[in-house]
């Protein structure tokens, strides 16, 4: 058994390809984000990974919908998607599968 810290990871991503990580891998990438209430991440989209978001704790709103606890949204490749955390929250990130430099800002082109 090996212990590794969240603390110690890039943003709160500790499964995929890049380092440092919990665990290696190129099939997925897993991350458990905070944000404070206010925060946001810019829109963007990516060209290959699908990324599925659980709201653990607190309320989002991506694409002017808001979600809260328990919810779990789907983004496809090539839909854009912006976020803001309405409250402290805490979600968990899984994207597959996992590819570097797939993160393109604003809308699809």
């Amino acid at each position: 058994m090996k212990n590794f810290k969240l603390e110690d990871m890039v943003r709160g991503w500790f499964i995929g390809d890049f380092e440092p990580s919990a665990f290696k891998s190129k099939e997925l990438e897993v991350g458990v984000k905070s944000y404070k209430k206010g925060d946001i991440e810019e829109r963007h989209y990516h060209k290959v990974a699908t990324e599925f978001t659980c709201i653990i704790e607190g309320k989002v709103k991506m694409n002017g919908v808001v979600y809260t606890k328990g919810d779990i949204i789907k983004i496809n490749p090539n839909e854009s998607t912006d976020f803001e955390a309405l409250e402290d929250t805490i979600n968990v990130v899984v994207k597959l599968p996992c590819v570097k430099n797939d993160k393109f800002l604003g809308e699809v082109k």
